[in-house]
């Protein structure tokens, strides 16, 4: 008999091992859900040529150099380092990070409880102590691939903050940029207008003295005076602009307005500003040369090749940022078909409780229980919930894919809007320089002629306005020439390589969360960037987020789900099938 309740222990034993053992078999190879695959994507222009990739990527990797002004470069360097949106943007990253520790630490017993008790117990004559005292495990199995799609989307929404991250640094470098053409731009408008108002207020003069001697008529000396105050009055307006570019320039490098005056000042700079400070004395009010670019204060851009290789939209750091949003609510599409299968959980138990009359001593001899087993539950009865839940989430992953295909038509928009802007306004600046020297001849011309009594005055005072027209125009040209150079880049979605392998936190924003909070070994080791981005040909696999963030990342990643990337969606049936053909 003795055998026999041995052997039927042993069978009984061995029945609870083997089903433990197919649950967790069940877990490792059962995952519901699409499985993410690269995007469809709009096509590209085919006029667009496929020209020396490696080169074009070089040369939008740091475009703003090409403009070869060093005060540019400046700016843009300490953007990168000061910038508050950069620096929230690097926050975030951390923030992902964080999510999916935690979404990977679900792959572990998910409840872990101490708990303990003493009370009293009274009743009609007696009263009792009670103590308990017990540690309660649980450990949901992954049977259906919930927590391993839940890991799959957190890491996704990783590499989309730090393609988030690089966005936001195109879009910085670019306003940096911007702003510091606009202000030069204005200061050159400014230099022209002061330097024709001194030339207005000589002709006034000469006008003046022509009256005194009774040559003219007093209309010309008020039609002088009205051409002066007009352009005087228009110089508060170039002024304005100029103070409204350097405080942007200011909120973009995190700095006061005044301390933008420092950096906005050089020695090159202070030569050009000198060349239109031309003085005009009382014998001589013309011009003594037409304009001359060399001396011009708006930064020059360099000549761009028409020819874009198209594979650079698809770097866009916003499109990337898509694409991953796609991935993450991919994943969650799985999630929730999870909720359509029972779960299963292994539980675990041990304590002491007892109970005794408040006159006796505690006994714990006979009050140690134990409990182990399996259990699973199942929401049989839900009346459409979960399946209108999956719905919900398939309908925003469609969603997803929509929008990555409308932002890379808007890419296409941006590029092509600046190649044709660029190109028109260089035949536009071309036309207005021949404008501009132009009037200033004929301005010459017209003073000397006045001054002999050859011509009457408004056609003087016609040269002086076409003149003052003219160069004014083709100071804005020079502007927008270089701010389509600019928005170009920027809709290429340049500059962000620049910050590979750089910190996305700094060491005082570090030490300063670190005496807030206690982020154990989390900050110890370098916050930097991944040294490539996240591109469709790579997989999570060569790209996980422990690669490519320096950090105390998880150590874990998802090995059942890893993020290939797709909008093409297949059920695990199809892909079982693909996996066992030859």
């Amino acid at each position: 008999m003795n055998n026999i309740h041995l052997t039927f222990g042993y069978k009984k034993r061995l029945k609870t091992g083997l089903s433990i053992f197919a649950l967790y078999s069940l877990a490792a190879c059962s995952v519901v859900g699409p499985n993410f695959e690269p995007v469809d994507t709009v096509k590209l222009p085919e006029s667009w040529s496929k020209s020396d990739t490696e080169k074009a990527e070089l040369m939008t990797e740091q475009w703003w150099k090409q403009f070869n002004d060093p005060t540019l470069n400046r700016l843009v360097d300490a953007a990168n380092q000061q910038n508050l949106d950069i620096e929230a943007a690097g926050l975030r990253i951390l923030q992902a990070r964080m999510v999916y520790g935690i979404s990977d630490a679900l792959s572990y017993p998910q409840v872990q409880v101490v708990s303990g008790q003493l009370a009293k117990i009274y009743t009609d004559d007696k009263s009792y102590n009670n103590a308990a005292l017990s540690f309660d495990a649980g450990w949901e199995m992954d049977v259906w691939g919930k927590y391993a799609r839940g890991l799959e989307s957190a890491e996704a929404a990783l590499y989309a903050s730090i393609a988030s991250y690089n966005n936001i640094t195109v879009s910085i470098t670019a306003e940096v940029a911007r702003n510091y053409v606009n202000y030069r731009t204005f200061q050159e408008r400014v230099l022209l207008s002061q330097r024709n108002i001194q030339i207005q207020e000589r002709v006034v003069e000469i006008t003046q003295v022509q009256y005194d001697s009774g040559n003219v008529t007093e209309l010309d000396v008020q039609q002088a005076k009205s051409q002066l105050y007009g352009t005087q009055s228009a110089l508060p307006a170039l002024q304005i602009g100029m103070k409204k570019a350097r405080n942007a320039l200011a909120v973009l490098l995190g700095i006061l307005p005044t301390e933008v005056d420092k950096l906005l000042a050089s020695d090159e700079i202070a030569e050009r500003i000198e060349s239109y400070l031309t003085k005009y004395d009382n014998s001589d009010a013309k011009r003594a040369s037409a304009n001359n670019n060399n001396n011009s204060l708006v930064p020059i851009p360099p000549i761009i090749d028409t020819s874009i290789d198209a594979s650079l939209v698809l770097r866009r750091p916003d499109l990337q940022v898509a694409e991953l949003q796609a991935h993450a609510q991919s994943a969650k599409i799985g999630v929730a078909e999870a909720a359509l299968y029972p779960s299963f959980s292994l539980f675990g138990s041990i304590g002491v409780n007892s109970t005794e009359e408040s006159a006796t001593s505690f006994s714990l001899s006979d009050s140690l229980t134990l409990a182990v087993g399996p259990t699973f539950s199942w929401n049989v009865f839900q009346y459409g919930r979960v399946k209108n839940n999956i719905r919900l989430e398939d309908a925003r992953f469609q969603e997803t894919l929509t929008n990555y295909n409308k932002k890379i038509l808007q890419a296409i928009q941006e590029v092509g809007d600046s190649l044709s802007s660029y190109q028109y306004y260089q035949t536009q600046e071309a036309l207005r320089l021949k404008a501009v020297n132009a009037s200033v001849r004929a301005f010459n011309i017209s003073m000397t002629q006045y001054e002999n009594g050859q011509i009457n005055f408004e056609r003087l005072l016609s040269s002086v306005e076409k003149m003052t027209r003219s160069e004014d125009s083709h100071a804005q040209t020079k502007g927008n020439i270089a701010n389509q150079v600019i928005a170009l880049y920027k809709s290429l979605g340049g500059g962000w390589e620049a910050n590979s392998g750089k910190a996305f936190i700094s060491d005082a924003l570090i030490e300063t969360m670190k005496s807030r909070t206690d982020w154990g070994d989390q900050l110890d080791n370098p916050q930097t960037l991944p040294t490539q981005s996240y591109s469709p040909e790579r997989s999570s696999g060569a790209n996980s987020p422990e690669r490519s963030l320096e950090t105390n990342s998880p150590e874990r990643s998802s090995q059942t789900n890893s993020p290939e990337r797709s909008s093409k969606v297949s059920s695990p049936d199809t892909e079982t099938a693909q996996q066992e053909a030859p």
